[in-house]
């Protein structure tokens, strides 16, 4: 156990992974769920995304989501857009699809922008779309029968290139403030703080993960209030569903509240006292950081 605050974020990082196990089981499922795609469309690519991907995900995996992204063949577009039930016919469709092969599966729903497959274990969401011309992809919007553009690859491709730019400490950061996120309402969605993180970090050293997620309780709150665009170019606010100025004071509230707690626990380790600090590193990430000895 740990008995140093070093020692304590080392143990942090440990227990915000998944097991091999369990990241076996996550390639075996999601290659099972692609293949019953394929059988049942005609596709021109299909592909992880998502934060299992960007190696943003933390654990437990059964509280996480795995993502597989589908680009159909332009023949569903032309059948979908704007008739047959649009967006929503066409993920309805990709439901079904899937349903015929797991029959026992607890529940298979269109959730928003994807196919939401919930097994005992883990979530796979399916998100359905097509190449876009000029680049990126456009997926099926069920939330407003529209169509939404993006790049997945790109993020991948971004967050890759962040993380490589801060010697590797970028993505571990980004999964403790989604543990505190968890253990704080989960305010913010999980993308959404990957997109303040990239943001906030942008030309900015990260010295070590305590000063790091100080840094980013007391930056993302003046972030938060602004639009945090997708970072692959597409001009979508990330942040759209902070819809109300309550929403948006609640996640400054919070931010402020992470901000305090962990000035107070830098002091407590500059002050030579490991006890307090790992307890107040605790107050902000209750679920993963581990206690003191």
């Amino acid at each position: 156990m740990p008995f140093t605050v070093p020692e304590s974020f080392a143990k942090l990082r440990s227990n915000l992974e998944i097991t091999f196990p369990q990241a076996t089981t996550v390639s075996t499922r999601q290659q099972g769920v692609r293949a019953t795609i394929a059988d049942g469309f005609k596709i021109i690519e299909d592909f992880l995304t998502g934060s299992y991907i960007r190696s943003t995900m933390i654990s437990p995996l059964k509280e996480a989501d795995v993502d597989i992204f589908v680009a159909l063949d332009p023949s569903y577009y032309r059948h979908y857009n704007g008739q047959n039930g649009g967006q929503r016919g066409l993920l309805d469709y990709m439901r079904r699809t899937l349903l015929k092969t797991y029959t026992s599966t607890p529940d298979i729903s269109r959730n928003g922008q994807a196919v939401t497959i919930r097994f005992s274990d883990f979530v796979v969401d399916v998100v359905v779309g097509f190449q876009r011309l000029g680049g990126g992809y456009i997926i099926a919007n069920a939330n407003n029968n529209q169509w939404l553009e993006t790049d997945p690859k790109k993020h991948v491709e971004i967050m890759a290139t962040a993380n490589k730019a801060h010697k590797g400490n970028l993505v571990p950061i980004i999964k403790m403030l989604k543990s505190w996120n968890k253990s704080h309402s989960y305010l913010l969605r999980s993308f959404h703080i990957e997109v303040l993180a990239l943001e906030v970090f942008q030309n900015v050293t990260i010295t070590d993960y305590p000063s790091g997620i100080r840094f980013f309780f007391d930056r993302a709150q003046a972030r938060v209030t602004e639009q945090n665009l997708d970072p692959a170019g597409f001009g979508d606010d990330i942040g759209r569903y902070l819809n109300s100025q309550e929403k948006v004071h609640e996640v400054i509230d919070r931010l402020q509240t992470g901000f305090k707690q962990a000035v107070k626990a830098e002091k407590y380790a500059a002050a030579g006292d490991p006890i307090s600090a790992i307890a107040q590193w605790r107050k902000i990430m209750p679920n993963h950081f581990p206690a003191y000895g």
